[in-house]
């Protein structure tokens, strides 16, 4: 073997080493093959073991006519390596090589009867060309285990342009890069699985950190579907300032990970914070207890009425002073149960409290009633702090619980080991809630610290949140709402100004929007 084909081969086996991407890496085996044998045509197959066949991968024709044409997955039926009888099918030549795990040199296809060359006769009869020379190489791993075939036709001489047998030099090239090849292949289809693996885990646990709020269920899938959306429409513009941004397949990777991760540190958050619609909302439902102790008091004054009632009865009262008395617990009632509905109103996540309903609620808590020789007060000092909330339905110690689910986030995903490739799945995931003045959490970075993946995320995160149906505690936004109130955001210092503007201005909310917003919301063009 010559030392120019020595480097040659040398060269192909260092690709093929290198290259990770399947599709990618079968276009490299056949035209690495062809040009070796400077052949007309070839042809890859793929041994399917479930099936039993060889199932047609990709082919390569050039048919010296200097326009090359590849067909990639066509609809060319599989050859079956068994014919239905269970014997070995022996007849079609590549289906002989894959069982034989023999190369076969055929020099003129048209003087040779131990195959069954009829579809290539059929070929040459439809188009005109003629098939003469064949080379069918069996695909090799390093357990000699046949994984595929390699079909070459014509070789020619690169002086004359003639159609050559295939020499046996040529042979034992091409069959050593078959099995250089097939190793490579198995090693990619390795990585593959493994990749697969890991994103199918991903996923899983994405999907079970978002059952367990049968409000939430689809954020984390929405959010990652809604990031990459906004990466891939970033990284394919051409306008400024996102011109030169190239995120490759392995930044998207990264990032997708990232998008089904944002959220992994809520395993350890208590689920009733998670679906917390109600100030008094936790393990059990508060206002259920206020609601029994108002009726308690309610029976307690009625209780005392009575024995007034009683009590001058027997000392001989006129009807005007019973009367009294009953207007008194009629009056007492009707404040209890005004009460009670304030506070029920106070209890609302969507009620804003004001210095006066703090106040009135502050004269309520200072009421107390006598049980069992017992004062007791008609709210808690914890029921207090929760109803005095003045926005949303979460106090500081819960909203620090919340908020430490992003550390969490971190302590989980940076002590894993992703591949270097896509190292920073743990960075991107734990800051999505950072924001660009300094102001979020759980760091407090500046715009200089996040890097583009985050504020993406950033902005997925908050669009879903924003535009989600099914969250109990909030009425869906209509989309112009919310993009009025990620504007104010940006202005705030919030949000990453180029990336929302370029996701409002081109319009990619509605790519998302389209499929996992209602209609009713889409009130934009």
């Amino acid at each position: 073997m010559s030392e120019c084909y020595l480097d040659k081969l040398t060269n192909i086996g260092i690709a093929l080493s290198s290259e990770k991407n399947i599709a990618a890496l079968l276009d490299l085996i056949i035209t690495e093959a062809i040009s070796l044998t400077s052949s007309d045509a070839g042809t890859l197959y793929l041994v399917d073991k479930e099936f039993h066949a060889l199932r047609f991968e990709i082919m390569y024709n050039n048919q010296r006519n200097g326009s090359g044409k590849y067909i990639k997955k066509a609809d060319l039926p599989p050859v079956p390596l068994y014919f239905d009888d269970g014997n070995p099918n022996f007849k079609n030549v590549s289906s002989y090589v894959a069982l034989k795990g023999e190369s076969v040199n055929v020099k003129d296809v048209y003087g040779e009867n131990e195959f069954d060359f009829s579809g290539a006769k059929k070929y040459d009869a439809v188009t005109g060309y003629t098939s003469k020379s064949m080379l069918v190489v069996p695909m090799k791993d390093h357990n000699e285990e046949v994984i595929g075939v390699v079909q070459l036709i014509n070789a020619t001489d690169p002086d004359t342009g003639g159609v050559l047998a295939v020499s046996q030099e040529h042979v034992a090239l091409v069959s050593s890069l078959a099995s250089q090849a097939a190793v490579a292949l198995n090693n990619a289809r390795l990585i593959q699985d493994l990749e697969d693996l890991l994103f199918s885990f991903v996923k899983s646990i994405a999907s079970a950190i978002d059952a367990k709020s049968k409000f939430t269920g689809n954020h984390i899938r929405r959010v990652e579907s809604l990031t990459m959306i906004i990466a891939r429409a970033l990284s394919a513009t051409k306008e400024a300032p996102f011109a030169e941004l190239h995120l490759n397949d392995d930044n998207l990777k990264e990032l997708s990970l990232a998008a089904w991760l944002h959220d992994v540190g809520k395993i350890v958050t208590p689920q009733h914070l998670i679906d917390k619609r109600y100030k008094l909302e936790g393990v059990h439902d508060g206002i259920e207890l206020i609601k029994t102790r108002f009726q308690l008091i309610e029976a307690v004054l009625i209780q005392d009425i009575e024995k007034k009632k009683n009590a001058a009865i027997l000392q001989g009262a006129d009807k005007q002073e019973i009367i009294d008395l009953e207007f008194v617990l009629k009056k007492n009632i009707e404040e209890i149960h005004s009460e009670f509905d304030f506070i029920n109103n106070c209890n609302r996540s969507s009620e804003y409290m004001s210095d006066d309903k703090i106040e009135r609620l502050q004269t309520i808590k200072a009421k107390s009633f006598m049980w069992n020789g017992t004062a007791v007060e008609y709210l808690s000092d914890i029921e207090f702090e929760k109803l005095s909330i003045r926005k949303g339905n979460l106090t500081g110690k819960e909203r620090s619980i919340i908020e430490d689910h992003v550390q969490v986030t971190w302590d989980i995903l940076s002590n894993l080991p992703f591949p270097k490739n896509i190292g920073k799945v743990a960075e991107y995931a734990s800051q999505h809630h950072e924001r660009l003045d300094g102001s979020g959490y759980i760091l407090g970075l500046t715009k200089d610290d996040l890097s583009l993946q985050s504020r993406i995320l950033a902005i997925a995160d908050i669009f879903e949140a924003l535009t989600a149906s099914d969250r109990p505690y909030k009425i869906p936004m209509p989309i112009s709402r919310v993009l009025k109130i990620m504007e104010f955001m940006k202005k705030d210092g919030h949000l990453d100004p180029e990336v929302l503007d370029f996701f409002i201005e081109n319009r990619i909310y509605m790519d998302f929007g389209r499929g996992e917003v209602a209609p009713s919301q889409i009130d934009v063009e």
